[in-house]
């Protein structure tokens, strides 16, 4: 069945931040990947803010680097692209699947797409062992809940539900199939669970 429309809030920056820990990181591709997709979108000063944001540092892909910094970074992008965008929901759907495609580049995510092909069960059964080559923290679980249903069990995840939306939505519209609908139910702050189907 359809999960129910989340009736716990997003938590804000403020709070995220303060749930973060040292050990909780990301690689640099998804700070490389979210200043490009940040100048493409809003130009070099909206990227400048960005970076201002995360910490002006230089970022190497595979690196790992604070979680908070990147938090920071994506609000950032949001507030500053928002209004020439569609709003704040919008840009972090649409940097989440700027994510996907930076991850799919990547040395990790080639191999992935070697082994899973263009099957959408198998593109998501490959996602969580993807996130934790390139996520320090939380765990992401996949149920199969029919031929064009799957359900991502995410516990103790920092980024944005909709970035995580954006990110699941072009992992599937990977597999070329149509009618693609994720839809995320937060059960706390950290906690959602992401109802994935496809026509």
């Amino acid at each position: 069945m359809p999960l129910p429309t989340s009736a716990i809030p997003s938590p804000g920056l403020e709070h995220l931040l303060s749930l973060a820990t040292p050990a909780d990181t990301a690689r640099g591709m998804f700070f490389n990947g979210l200043f490009d997709a940040t100048r493409s979108l809003g130009g070099e000063e909206a990227r400048l803010k960005c970076v201002a944001a995360a910490g002006e540092r230089k970022y190497v892909d595979f690196r790992s680097y604070p979680v908070a910094d990147l938090l920071k970074a994506i609000y950032t992008a949001a507030d500053v692209l928002g209004p020439k965008l569609g709003g704040r929901d919008a840009v972090l759907h649409r940097l989440g699947r700027r994510a996907t495609d930076d991850f799919l580049h990547s040395t990790v995510g080639k191999t992935m797409v070697a082994l899973a092909g263009n099957e959408p069960h198998r593109l998501l059964s490959a996602f969580p062992n993807a996130c934790r080559a390139a996520l320090s923290y939380g765990e992401r679980t996949m149920e199969r809940l029919g031929d064009k249903h799957v359900r991502m069990v995410a516990r103790r995840d920092f980024l944005p539900m909709l970035y995580i939306e954006g990110t699941l939505t072009a992992v599937v519209e990977r597999s070329a199939v149509p009618g693609v609908m994720v839809r995320g139910h937060r059960l706390s702050p950290l906690d959602v669970d992401y109802d994935i189907s496809w026509s």
